[in-house]
């Protein structure tokens, strides 16, 4: 990651990947903006922007699919626009962290992970 990119982090305070996630840019000197998703929901076109940055194939692989709302909603078989769809509608099913630098993201879970985008 070089000085000139921002780093942005999905972020839930009273989750500890969170926590562990913000003291480890810290450690590594990284500035970052935390965005409280769950007060502060990313579009629909920023979402699918971050599907894209994560290189995934599949919304699921940014979900939190244990959560409520994916049971109550039937999102087992659903396509993608009806994922993109419910994580607005339920911000809890977006998966957290996800640290989002220049052209890349990353879930970081484990924590280390984010160590990927900083390399």
């Amino acid at each position: 990651m070089t000085g000139d990119e921002t780093c942005t982090v999905l972020f839930n305070a009273r989750c500890s990947k969170c926590r562990q996630a913000r003291d480890l840019l810290s450690e590594q000197g990284v500035d970052a903006d935390y965005v409280h998703y769950l007060e502060d929901t990313p579009s629909r076109d920023e979402l699918v922007r971050i599907y894209g940055l994560l290189g995934i194939d599949d919304p699921r692989q940014m979900m939190r699919t244990g959560e409520a709302p994916y049971r109550d909603l039937n999102l087992k078989d659903a396509d993608d626009d009806a994922l993109f769809d419910a994580m607005v509608a339920h911000p809890i099913l977006i998966e957290r962290p996800i640290v989002i630098s220049g052209d890349r993201a990353v879930v970081a879970r484990p924590p280390e992970k984010l160590l990927d985008l900083l390399g």
